[in-house]
């Protein structure tokens, strides 16, 4: 879809009150295209006033602003990703995939009670929300259209990067937050930001070149420790030291907490982009990092071998899921359903200890489910469970490795390195 087949007709324009934004309403505008602007309230830590984004928004030429509170959407879906502990690759929570499909979900029912079937968003051709933007809709509405200014060759013959539209805007007297000395860019919500782009990405520059925005570096952070207990209910965190909440108070207060011990924060990582695209970018999610711990230590006192292996396949496709856009189909759903499963016995008490950006392990207690069994796991002589019990055990699973051995089926090349 090109901006000549949109002339006369009324899109939804997923608008944050940024550059991009306001350079894309206001561009659509002049190709006379009408454009209502959705914009989430997801609690973004870095927006002072959505007011503000409403009228910078409207400046540009949006007809209306319509702003959706999906703070409890999302701090339910935070709580479903660390129940399934569903991180990325290299301990990313997913804060922003996760983000993309509660916007949808709340963007498109806006839609449908406007009775506008184009989703229009300013996400570049070369990054993955483009492609959450699609999956999404595709899969809740597959009757609209989508379209990506981005991936329109005559926005991108006008626009080549940040400070062509800088200097539109500028020309046009437009209310910009951004200005041209922003030295990355951040996308941001009440489970986590990100941020890319920039002086970012170059590999020399140092992932404490981001001052977080949600806590302290690490070497600000306090010098006692805190600790913290979490009361965990079929793998879902409902009180923190004793404070019970729903989600959304459970993560703002996980957040304040790890955040002020430099949890989760600045957290470097190169990844691959859908579209097959190396990145880099720059993280932070000190409440999804505290809370995930804490669910790992629960799991590895209520799961057996094959029920974490089970877990962690299942951890794996849904994080996948996640950043594919693709949360909502039903292969999730399944794969949710069993994680449902595995988490009945995850429930109980666990305590950790916050110093300087980690989180350690202090004690658990109360966990009616829990599989250790100190006295049978103990050196010492006492349980159950007999040392010479094992006798049996060992000289039947030895038996393979004995004939492999007499074959002279052996590491032959390790053997040689070492």
């Amino acid at each position: 879809m090109d901006i000549g087949m949109l002339r006369g007709k009324t899109i939804c324009f997923a608008g944050s009150g940024g550059l991009d934004s306001m350079t894309i309403v206001s561009w659509l505008r002049e190709h006379d295209v009408n454009v209502e602007c959705v914009t989430a309230d997801f609690g973004q830590p870095d927006e002072v006033s959505l007011d503000a984004v409403r009228e910078r928004m409207l400046a540009a030429g949006a007809r209306n602003v319509h702003i959706v509170d999906l703070k409890k959407s999302l701090a339910n879906a935070g709580a479903e990703v660390i129940k399934s502990r569903a991180f990325h690759t290299g301990r990313y929570w997913n804060t922003t995939g996760v983000a993309r499909h509660v916007l949808l979900k709340g963007m498109l029912e806006t839609m449908s009670s406007l009775g506008v079937t184009i989703v229009s968003h300013g996400c570049t051709g070369r990054g993955n929300d483009q492609i959450r933007f699609q999956h999404i809709t595709n899969l809740l509405q597959p009757e609209f259209d989508v379209y990506a200014p981005w991936r329109d060759t005559q926005f991108l013959a006008q626009f080549g990067g940040r400070k062509q539209m800088i200097e539109y805007c500028t020309a046009k007297k437009l209310p910009l937050k951004a200005s041209a000395d922003v030295i990355y860019s951040t996308d941001a919500n009440l489970l986590g930001l990100t941020h890319e782009a920039g002086v970012l990405e170059s590999l020399s520059t140092p992932a404490s070149a981001v001052r977080p925005t949600m806590g302290v570096p690490v070497e600000e952070a306090p010098n006692t420790a805190e600790t913290v207990t979490l009361r965990f209910e079929k793998g879902y965190v409902v009180a923190i030291n004793g404070e019970a909440g729903d989600h959304l108070a459970i993560m703002l207060r996980a957040n304040d907490i790890a955040g002020r011990h430099g949890v989760g924060l600045n957290v470097h990582l190169v990844e691959d982009r859908v579209i097959g695209i190396k990145s880099r970018g720059v993280y932070e999610a000190p409440g999804m990092e505290l809370l995930g711990t804490a669910h790992e230590f629960m799991t590895q006192i209520t799961l057996d071998e094959r029920s974490q292996r089970l877990f962690t396949h299942l951890s794996h496709l849904l994080a996948d899921h996640i950043y594919r856009g693709i949360w909502f189909d039903k292969t999730s759903s399944a794969a949710m359903a069993a994680i449902d499963d595995l988490s009945d016995g995850v429930t109980g008490e666990v305590t950790v200890k916050l110093y300087k950006g980690h989180v350690a392990f202090e004690g658990a207690r109360d966990i009616p489910a829990s599989l250790y069994n100190s006295d049978n796991a103990s050196m010492e002589a006492i349980g159950t469970f007999s040392h010479a019990d094992s006798e049996g055990y060992v000289r039947a699973t030895g038996q393979s490795i004995k004939m492999a051995g007499v074959a002279g089926s052996k590491n032959n090349a390790l053997l040689g390195r070492l």
